[in-house]
């Protein structure tokens, strides 16, 4: 039975409609694609436009090589970043220190040797710690971690850079042990069992065959940590300290990049003043920490990487 004419108008709307939709379709997953890329050149540029101010009326020189960090001097002041880079890579270090062979041990486990029953269990329960909010971490290590180290080692001050370096570190085992997990986890099962047909044990299978198999994986996972580590901002705000040093010393207070900028956010300085704009410079700084850290995790993930 052949179709009435208004059937026939109605199937010619229909396809009229399916084809506009699929023309505007496109567009609008664009536009919301392209939000994170437009919000992204906001900030490089706010940053930009602001750290240019700062270097009007500060030196770019004194900036970068100046050892000195001294924002609030009555008499003169002094920007030399160094100190807060070094602050910065203090706690940095420890918490690396702390992450690498806490993440990847773990990683070695759930790949290797937890059962899947072990495995579901653990692993998100492990994840559970990257959902902690970092003003608790730096309430912990404040109230709890410090005490503690100052237990054993009496000439460490209330605030210092061991204490929320170990804290910092704790904060990113899971980022590091649920990657290098995945990386493990995507080693082909068949490699693992031709090592064990050869009479590897199960610990040389994981050490010798597993581990360098996923090393583009780990790596990864470890300077993306690092990267996080880097940025992290309430808990050295809180246990860290607030003394810009440029020296070997961990036990006593120091100051980052990121706490410094929430020092002068709390309202230390007023607006359109150079230590104003001085956090912009800071926080340019620690961008491209971050975005050397990342570039580096994407190169490694890259270069390393092995096809099966």
């Amino acid at each position: 039975m052949r179709p009435s004419v208004q059937e026939m108008i109605a199937q010619s709307k229909g396809k009229r409609n399916k084809k506009l939709i699929e023309k505007f379709i496109p567009v609008i997953l664009f536009l919301i694609a392209s939000v994170s890329v437009l919000t992204t050149i906001g900030i490089v540029v706010t940053l930009i436009v602001e750290t240019i101010t700062f270097f009007t009326r500060v030196p770019i020189t004194d900036f970068l090589f100046g050892t000195t960090w001294l924002p609030f001097s009555n008499k003169e002041a002094m920007f030399g970043i160094w100190p807060l880079i070094v602050g910065t890579l203090k706690v940095t270090l420890i918490a690396t220190i702390v992450a690498v062979p806490i993440g990847i041990g773990a990683a070695i486990y759930l790949s290797e040797y937890a059962s899947e029953t072990v495995r579901r269990v653990v692993k998100p329960v492990l994840e559970i710690l990257a959902g902690i909010p970092t003003i608790v971490y730096g309430f912990f290590a404040l109230t709890f971690v410090t005490p503690v180290l100052q237990s054993f080692f009496p000439e460490i001050k209330i605030f210092n850079a061991i204490s929320p370096g170990i804290v910092v570190g704790i904060m990113i085992i899971p980022m590091i042990a649920s990657l290098s997990e995945d990386a493990m986890s995507s080693v082909p099962k068949h490699i693992r069992e031709g090592a064990l047909a050869m009479g590897s044990t199960k610990f040389e299978v994981a050490m010798k065959v597993t581990l360098p198999a996923a090393l583009s994986g780990i790596i990864a996972s470890v300077v993306l940590a690092i990267s996080r580590a880097i940025g992290e901002t309430m808990i050295v705000s809180l246990a860290a300290g607030s003394t810009p040093k440029m020296d070997g010393d961990f036990t006593g207070s120091i100051q980052t990049m990121t706490s410094y900028i929430v020092q002068v956010s709390k309202g230390d300085a007023g607006y359109g003043t150079t230590i104003y704009y001085s956090i912009y410079a800071v926080g340019f700084t620690l961008f491209v920490f971050t975005m050397v850290m990342n570039i580096l995790a994407s190169y490694v993930s890259k270069r390393f990487r092995e096809e099966y």
